[in-house]
């Protein structure tokens, strides 16, 4: 089984490219010309993507081709004071440009709306927030001219409460989506509230794949074992075919799951800065032959600093005799 590893946003080794720059809503808001402030923003956006495209060209040299962009391309564009401006036609080249690197090295890139989209809230104005931005990421894609490969990774949401009802509520708040929307969404388990089990039954109801997050199951298991249920979260992906319209064509995507390490005994939730290897190299021994290619999202705090080390690790692994090959200088082969 090939695995392929990528990691989030920023790197540690590029220097000067923050793709996430910004202006709060309070320094635009003291602005005299609304209308400049709005060619500000749109400033800004054009470098996070003139830096998402230089990360990408590094990620390209490492050998990388599994990335999450930001979600922050373009400051304040889902706030409610500004929901009459457009900036997509201002940024229409930028995003292309983005877009013909990732085809043109066939990178696999998608994104991660923050904890406040979320599908189970009982709150009509929250859920209607939480569509707009969810379309902002689409319309994000589309604009780099990416088919439905490209994906948005999002979690079930709260319990409120009521896990079950919270759950029934998601599925019939998912559903009022555009399918353009739901599309587009791979769906996680989280570290506190969702299952790994109770996210794959929400998955297979609305029929996404699943992202399984085996930190987050190892904080919130739910009495079940991860390589118990991998048969099932396999075929959300298997079983999934995405039309592309403008190709007439089907296709279907490599399971992913998410990796990272406990911050300390006292902080199990948060991410380490670094990967330990040992946890990882465990459950994907216990899957190896699954499927013929994986790809791991690493969600360590050194991004692309603990990307590296990882592969270190391997390097050593293997040296040592272990039952792992390094590839390149982001994947493996195991199994």
């Amino acid at each position: 089984m090939r695995v392929r590893f990528g990691y989030v946003a920023m790197s540690m080794e590029l220097k000067n490219a923050s793709p996430s720059r910004t202006m709060t809503m309070a320094s635009f808001s003291k602005l005299d010309n609304r209308e400049a402030g709005l060619r500000r923003l749109e400033a800004i956006a054009q470098e996070n993507l003139r830096n998402t495209l230089r990360l990408l060209k590094h990620n390209r040299y490492l050998g990388v081709r599994v990335y999450r962009m930001t979600s922050k391309l373009i400051p304040l564009v889902t706030h409610e004071e500004l929901r009459d401006w457009n900036p997509y036609p201002a940024l229409a080249q930028a995003f292309a440009e983005v877009g013909v690197f990732v085809r043109e090295h066939d990178m696999r890139v998608s994104f991660h709306p923050d904890h406040f989209t979320v599908l189970s809230t009982p709150r009509e104005d929250v859920f209607r927030k939480s569509v707009r931005d969810l379309e902002h990421h689409v319309r994000m894609l589309e604009a780099m001219g990416l088919d439905g490969r490209a994906l948005n990774n999002i979690h079930v949401g709260g319990s409120y409460g009521d896990k079950e009802a919270s759950g029934a509520r998601f599925v019939e708040q998912f559903c009022r989506m555009d399918r353009r929307i739901r599309d587009r969404i791979t769906l996680e388990n989280d570290d506190k509230t969702f299952t790994a089990a109770e996210t794959l039954a929400l998955a297979e109801e609305v029929e996404v794949p699943m992202v399984l997050d085996i930190h987050h199951h190892a904080v919130n298991p739910g009495g079940e074992k991860a390589l118990a249920l991998w048969p099932r979260i396999l075929r959300t992906w298997d079983k999934l075919a995405w039309n592309v319209a403008h190709a007439n064509t089907a296709f279907a995507l490599p399971p992913k799951i998410h990796a990272s390490s406990p911050k300390s005994v006292s902080d199990p939730r948060g991410h380490a800065d670094y990967l330990d290897v040992e946890p990882l190299l465990a459950f994907l021994h216990g899957i190896a032959g699954s499927a013929p290619v994986l790809d791991v999202m690493i969600e360590a705090k050194r991004k692309d600093e603990a990307l590296l080390r990882l592969m270190d690790d391997f390097n050593a692994l293997e040296s040592s005799g272990e039952a792992v090959r390094v590839v390149d200088g982001a994947s493996i082969e195991i199994g």
